[in-house]
């Protein structure tokens, strides 16, 4: 019998300015576990994704990214306290409750990239 467990999935998240997106992830609380060839891996907790020095506009617009949370408004509260906005030229929502049954926030990265940050309802 085949063994077709799945140990994880990481996405390849674009970078602009390589060194700038490393540092507004570690900013907002991601450790960078590596650093190689043009690939970043960061990882908070058992979940983690790899940022790639690859830059197309088109790509980075729509490029989106879901991070599912304990406590939303923590989490944008934290995100506030980082100063990131200011920082990194970025933009930050408000807290809002999704007729899906979120509460959730959208945090964009320095390369356009959208963070959805949510937690279950």
């Amino acid at each position: 019998m085949q063994n077709l467990d799945i140990i994880e999935i990481k996405s390849f998240v674009p970078a602009k300015n390589f060194e700038d997106s490393k540092r507004f992830y570690q900013a907002i609380g991601f450790e960078l576990a590596s650093d190689f060839d043009g690939i970043a891996y960061f990882r908070k907790g058992a979940c983690s994704f790899l940022l790639q020095d690859f830059y197309e506009s088109a790509h980075c617009q729509n490029f989106m990214m879901h991070l599912l949370v304990e406590d939303a408004a923590s989490w944008r509260e934290h995100i506030i306290k980082s100063e990131v906005s200011s920082a990194f030229s970025v933009s930050l929502s408000e807290l809002v409750s999704q007729p899906w049954g979120m509460l959730e926030f959208c945090l964009t990265d320095p390369s356009g990239v959208l963070w959805r940050i949510a937690q279950n309802q």
